[in-house]
């Protein structure tokens, strides 16, 4: 004999839209791959669905800033109505360290079919970066 967990109600389409496959914040994330030369770093970012006037970069206190925004736009439906809206509206972000030394005029960006690029120079650091220090607990 099977044994089936009893349910008070049950919606095929509520069950089916709570799987994590549908419920990640994935979309909402800026997929990015950070690749090492001789004399550049490349950051590559991919936001399919933006334009180039969407997304803003920036340097700030040593951070390279990257944000983009989409506006929801209302798509009138004239037969029916949505049942799920996956495509996301709204702003994402990410934010690197480049150090002090980088300036806005240092990076090249390109926008094309989706894909953001930006080469960043590496500067010549000569500064040691401190020992990391561990704070003893005491008993």
């Amino acid at each position: 004999m099977m044994m089936i967990p009893r349910r008070n109600s049950f919606d095929l389409w509520e069950d089916l839209f709570k799987d994590p496959f549908f419920n990640s914040n994935e979309s909402k994330v800026m997929r990015t791959d950070i690749k090492e030369n001789k004399k550049d770093y490349n950051i590559i970012i991919d936001l399919p669905g933006y334009e180039k006037d969407d997304i803003k970069i920036d340097v700030e206190d040593g951070y390279l800033n990257i944000s983009a925004t989409m506006s929801s736009k209302d798509e009138e439906v004239e037969d029916g109505k949505f049942v799920r809206r996956e495509r996301y509206f709204g702003e994402c972000s990410r934010s690197f360290y480049v150090g002090d030394e980088i300036k806005p005029e240092d990076i090249k960006a390109s926008f094309k079919n989706g894909t953001l690029k930006l080469e960043i120079p590496k500067k010549d650091e000569k500064k040691e970066i401190p020992e990391k220090k561990y704070i003893e607990i005491e008993d």
